[in-house]
């Protein structure tokens, strides 16, 4: 049985944690004592005598507010599949919570208060799955028992977004007309809009397949180096990491990158035990045959494959999150996975106008959850390929030497 994970987005009371409560009430996924709390903790109650977003909001702030502040993750399953469910907030300030869960998901579900439409943060949202390369995006018109049911008010919102998702290269959107409080479409179809011949939005999570990275170029980064030491493993010495993308074999010639020195890989091991073989994702210790200087952060790529960017410099789209503003000549540290570097921001080329999906150049700065595109310098050769192409190797984060906070995220092109 396999598992999707997947983002609920959209701005503040769209209905993103009553949505979820809907899911796991419905699909039979809470346990009676859990219910049981929910009864006496609940204040917006429903037909069913609960208020379904508390299974999520689960900070006493969040509870006592009515508002998701972090990320909430919830687990249940279905007969058909297993489902890791995000919870983002809506708020904009809280915006750098939404981009941590969503960097993880296989899909987002980005909800729209059918009483106000599209607004800045549906576009923001989209913006960033457009960002992420998430291949599934669906579009739930929530609150559809407060417009009454009416297939114009849902056929107008559909219409704007198509406008967006055309603008943002997204080519895989769903629409569904739903109510979470109500129940309308999200675990059954409903009566209420007999002008809807889909499917339920349960029924099409379980059934959607997800296209996942198939970059097959062999690409793996030291985590740590394996030397014990001791007198039964005196001239051990392992790599260990795991398998970003591709496939690595005993007696594959390597490059060792940055540097570019040239070796051939004499043995993998994995869950302590020798292997052939070994593929994207799995956790193992990779020998080489050369005594060659290497370090937490180094690349081993295959020689017979085309190699990853390596450079001093590089592009990328920012998601700024810090309330200092990004200005050129600031400095920071990039980590992208295990391997640190100091840079400096060269350029600001453009920004992002959220509402318009404008690129605005001869910009000063860039502010909290503003998006840009910046041109870095690094200290070191960063190795790299484009986060279109590959994401695990083409993503990072901008950390702050002083306070440690991260900052940014960081698409490489």
């Amino acid at each position: 049985m396999n598992i999707l994970r997947f983002i609920t987005a959209g701005s503040v009371d769209d209905g993103k944690s009553t949505l979820i409560g809907r899911l796991l009430y419905d699909s039979k996924s809470i346990l009676a004592d859990q219910l049981e709390v929910l009864e006496q903790q609940s204040k917006n109650k429903n037909e069913d005598g609960v208020d379904l977003a508390i299974l999520t909001d689960g900070l006493r702030a969040e509870r006592e507010q009515g508002i998701t502040i972090d990320v909430a993750y919830r687990y249940f399953s279905t007969p058909k599949r297993k489902f890791i469910i995000a919870d983002a907030p809506g708020h904009i300030q809280y915006t750098r919570n939404m981009i941590t869960g969503a960097s993880n998901s296989d899909l987002i579900i980005i909800l729209v208060d059918a009483r106000n439409g599209v607004t800045e943060q549906t576009r923001r949202h989209s913006i960033i799955a457009s960002l992420l390369n998430i291949s599934e995006v669906v579009v739930a018109v929530n609150k559809m028992d407060l417009v009454g049911y009416s297939e114009d008010v849902f056929s107008a919102i559909k219409k704007e977004y198509e406008q967006i998702a055309q603008r943002l290269g997204l080519k895989s959107v769903h629409y569904f007309p739903i109510s979470a409080f109500v129940g309308d479409n999200i675990v059954n179809t409903t009566q209420a809009m007999p002008w809807y011949k889909g499917s339920s939005l349960l029924d099409f999570l379980e059934a959607v397949e997800i296209n996942k990275n198939s970059y097959q170029k062999p690409r793996f980064q030291v985590q740590y180096v394996i030397r014990p030491q001791t007198e039964a493993l005196h001239d051990y010495r392992g790599y260990a990491g795991e398998i970003i993308s591709g496939i690595y074999h005993k007696g594959d010639p390597i490059v060792i990158l940055p540097g570019g020195a040239s070796t051939t890989i004499s043995k993998i091991e994995r869950n302590g035990e020798e292997v052939a073989q070994a593929q994207a994702g799995d956790p193992v210790v990779i020998h080489i045959e050369d005594d060659i200087d290497i370090s937490r952060g180094d690349y081993f790529v295959n020689e017979d494959f085309d190699k990853p960017s390596e450079s001093q410099e590089a592009e990328a789209i920012v998601c700024w999150m810090d309330k200092r503003s990004l200005q050129e000549g600031n400095k920071y540290l990039l980590q992208q996975r295990s391997r640190l570097v100091k840079v400096i921001v060269k350029e600001i080329t453009y920004k992002i106008d959220v509402n318009t999906l404008e690129q605005q150049a001869d910009v000063e700065s860039i502010k909290l959850n503003e998006i840009a595109k910046i041109r870095i310098k690094a200290a070191t050769p960063l190795v790299y390929d484009s986060f279109a192409e590959n994401p695990p190797m083409g993503s990072a984060i901008l950390i702050d030497e002083t306070s440690n906070a991260t900052v940014g995220a960081l698409m490489l092109e």
